[in-house]
C-alpha cells in the first residue's frame, strides 16, 4: 500500500469554466471553449481564436498584493490549487502539513516578457516593474502555490513543452513514494496568449485559421482538420499516499499507476512520423503499471488536430494496444479547450480520473468526415456512458517529448 498514489482533490480554471465542475460539465456536454480573442485585438493575424479563460477575476482568488505581483499562470495556478485543496478537505492553508508542489508549464511569463520588450523598445524601461524578472520565470507559479498556502516542502517545476503537465503527476507521485512529503500540490499551468505567441504560430503554419467558426476550428483526427488551436488554463490536483488518504477519510478520485518518458529524437516541432517511440512510452507505462492492452477502458488523447500528429498518435496506439485498439474509447479534449499546452496533460488527467469516478467519457467535439489514417473509436460528438477501470493520458511535447500516465479505479 506504500506505494499507492491517489488524487483526493481537483482544481481547474479552463476555456470550459472556472471551477473543476463547470470544466467538467463542459467537456460532458460536448461544448467548445474556443472563441474570437479578447485579450488584445487580433486583428491583424490570420489567427483570431483562443481557448480562453473567461471572466476570471484574481482579486476573488488572492490579495491585492498578489494580484500585482502574480503574472496570469500564477494567479490561474493559486485559484486552482486553492480549488483543489478545499475539495480535498484541507484548509486555506496547508501549514503544518508535509506538503510540496509541482505546477509545471512551457512558456508561462511570455505576456509578462512582451509587454517589458515593448517597454525597453519604445524607450520607457523605467516603467517596468520590479517584480517583472521573477514574475516571468517558469518556476514562479509552482513558487506562488508554495507561498499561498504556506507550504515547506519540495517546489519544482519542469518544462517538457506540451507534457509538462502530465509530467506533473509523475514527480509527484515519485515525490510521495520517495517519501518526500505526505501531500503534493500538482498539475500544470500557461497563459501566454499574446500577439508574439500567434505570431510565431503561424510562422510555423501551425494553428487553425477558423476565424469564422471557431467553435469548430478543433477538429482532432477529422479529415478537415486543419491545425491546432491555441490555449490556456490551469489544472490542480492533490494527491497523496493511499494509507495517507484513507487514514484522514479523503475522498479519492483515481489511483495514478504510473507512466514512462520517452523521446522521438526527430524534431523540434514534427512527432516522429511511425509514432513508434510515442508507442513505446505507452507500452513502458502499462509495464510500469502492471497493466495489459486488454485492461485499457480509454486513452484520452494529445490529438492536436494537426494532420502530422494526430496520424502519428493513432500509429502509435495500434502499436501499442495491438488488436485491443479497435475496442478502446479514445477522446479528444482539445476538440473543446484548444490546447492548453503546459496545463494539456494536466486537462488529460483531469478527464482520466473523472472518467474513472464517474463512468462518463466526454466526446472528441466536430470529429464529422473520417480520416482513412485515422481509424480508431474516437467517441465522436457525444459523451459515452461506460464503466472506466483503467485509463492512459497521453501527452506529446515540442521536441519529441512523450509522457504518458496510467490511471485506476480503486
Amino acid at each position: 500500500m506504500n506505494d499507492r498514489v491517489v488524487i483526493t482533490g481537483l482544481g481547474a480554471l479552463t476555456p470550459l469554466g472556472n471551477n473543476w465542475r463547470d470544466t467538467w460539465s463542459g467537456l460532458t456536454s460536448g461544448r467548445s471553449g474556443v472563441t474570437r480573442i479578447t485579450q488584445f485585438d487580433p486583428s491583424g493575424l490570420p489567427t483570431q481564436i483562443a481557448g480562453e479563460v473567461k471572466n476570471f477575476v484574481p482579486a476573488d482568488h488572492m490579495t491585492v498584493k498578489q494580484v500585482k505581483r502574480a503574472s496570469r499562470a500564477s494567479q490561474l495556478a493559486i485559484a486552482a490549487a486553492r480549488e483543489a485543496v478545499a475539495d480535498a478537505g484541507f484548509g486555506a492553508s496547508m501549514e503544518g502539513i508535509d506538503t510540496a508542489v509541482v505546477v509545471n508549464s512551457a512558456v508561462s511569463g511570455f505576456a509578462e516578457i512582451q509587454e517589458a520588450t515593448e517597454l525597453v523598445n519604445s524607450g520607457d524601461s523605467r516603467r517596468i516593474p520590479p517584480r517583472f524578472v521573477p514574475s516571468a520565470l517558469l518556476n514562479m507559479a509552482a513558487c506562488e502555490v508554495a507561498i499561498d498556502l504556506g507550504i515547506h516542502g519540495p517546489v519544482n517545476a519542469s518544462a517538457l513543452a506540451c507534457a509538462s503537465g502530465a509530467y506533473a503527476l509523475l514527480e509527484a507521485r515519485t515525490m510521495l513514494v520517495m517519501g518526500d512529503a505526505d501531500v503534493v500540490i500538482a498539475g500544470g499551468v500557461e497563459a501566454a496568449i499574446t500577439p508574439v505567441m500567434f505570431a510565431g504560430l503561424n510562422a510555423m503554419h501551425a494553428a487553425s485559421k477558423n476565424n469564422d467558426s471557431p467553435a469548430e476550428a478543433c477538429r482532432p483526427f477529422d479529415a478537415d482538420r486543419n491545425g491546432l488551436v491555441f490555449g490556456e488554463g490551469a489544472v490542480i490536483f492533490v494527491m497523496e499516499l493511499l494509507s495517507h488518504a484513507r487514514a484522514r477519510g479523503a475522498q479519492i478520485y483515481a489511483e495514478v499507476l504510473g507512466g514512462a518518458l520517452t523521446s522521438d529524437g526527430h524534431s523540434i516541432v514534427a512527432p516522429e512520423p511511425t509514432g513508434k517511440f510515442a508507442s513505446l512510452a505507452m507500452t513502458r507505462a502499462l509495464i510500469k503499471s502492471k497493466l495489459n492492452p486488454s485492461d485499457i477502458d480509454v486513452i484520452c488523447a494529445h490529438g492536436t488536430s494537426t494532420q502530422a500528429n494526430d496520424r502519428a498518435e493513432t500509429s502509435a496506439i495500434r502499436q501499442a494496444l495491438g488488436h485491443n485498439a479497435d475496442s478502446i474509447a479514445v477522446t479528444a479534449p482539445k476538440s473543446m479547450t484548444g490546447h492548453l499546452i503546459g496545463a494539456a496533460g494536466a486537462l488529460s488527467g483531469l478527464l482520466c480520473a473523472l472518467s474513472i469516478r464517474t463512468g462518463i467519457i466526454p466526446p472528441t467535439i466536430n470529429y464529422t468526415t473520417p480520416d482513412p489514417e485515422c481509424t480508431l473509436d474516437y467517441v465522436p460528438l457525444v459523451a459515452r456512458e461506460k464503466p472506466v477501470k483503467f485509463a492512459l493520458a497521453n501527452a506529446f511535447g515540442f521536441g519529441g517529448q512523450n509522457c504518458i500516465v496510467a490511471f485506476g479505479a480503486l
